[in-house]
């Protein structure tokens, strides 16, 4: 594992396909109470903005969503079924409203819990509404850089959960690493 220092803040302000890609290997890390939880992550999702209908983003500006809309490498956590945090990293610049959503994690420290599927990553890395609209860049929770010595190919499928968005539903803007047991489908 490399150094546990935050991806600065130019990472994020990027193309969100390019983001979720180099997503691919990295470190979620999050000090929960002096315990330093450490997960690979391996499954993300992009969305692109006030176009996806697919991204909370094209309801436009909201309370709920001005995190999205704000600059890049910040935290966008949201509850969803009344029961589930999901977390995603803003991307791209200010105002476009892009994010990738981290979908799986391989356990790598400190992790106990499954981590397969957006709720149960929060859950394992105690994420929740706490953490919507955290800077990325803190040095208790951030994600830190892949290994650029190992190799790894990437899977893209369609999303998730998204029927409702008509066309965007079939876009290949799932992404996740190829032959890893820890994502959370094929």
């Amino acid at each position: 594992m490399p150094c546990l220092g935050p991806v600065p803040r130019s990472f994020y302000d990027r193309d969100t396909i390019d983001v979720a890609h180099d997503l691919l290997g990295a470190f979620l890390v999050h000090d929960v109470a002096g315990e330093v939880r450490v997960g690979k992550i391996v499954e993300v999702e992009a969305y692109l903005g006030e176009l996806d209908l697919a991204a909370h983003s094209s309801r436009g500006l909201t309370q709920r969503t001005r995190i999205l809309f704000g600059p890049p490498g910040f935290a966008y956590v949201y509850l969803i079924y009344g029961m589930y945090f999901c977390m995603n990293v803003v991307t791209e610049r200010e105002g476009n409203a892009c994010a990738v959503l981290l979908r799986a994690l391989e356990p790598v420290r400190n992790l106990r819990d499954r981590s397969q599927g957006p709720g149960l990553l929060c859950r394992a890395m105690g994420i929740d509404l706490r953490h919507n609209g955290h800077d990325l860049e803190s040095p208790d929770f951030f994600i830190a850089p892949r290994d650029e010595n190992e190799a790894h190919q990437v899977v893209a499928r369609p999303r998730i959960g998204v029927a409702y968005s008509g066309i965007w539903a079939a876009k290949p803007l799932r992404f996740y690493l190829e032959g890893n047991r820890y994502i959370s489908r094929k």
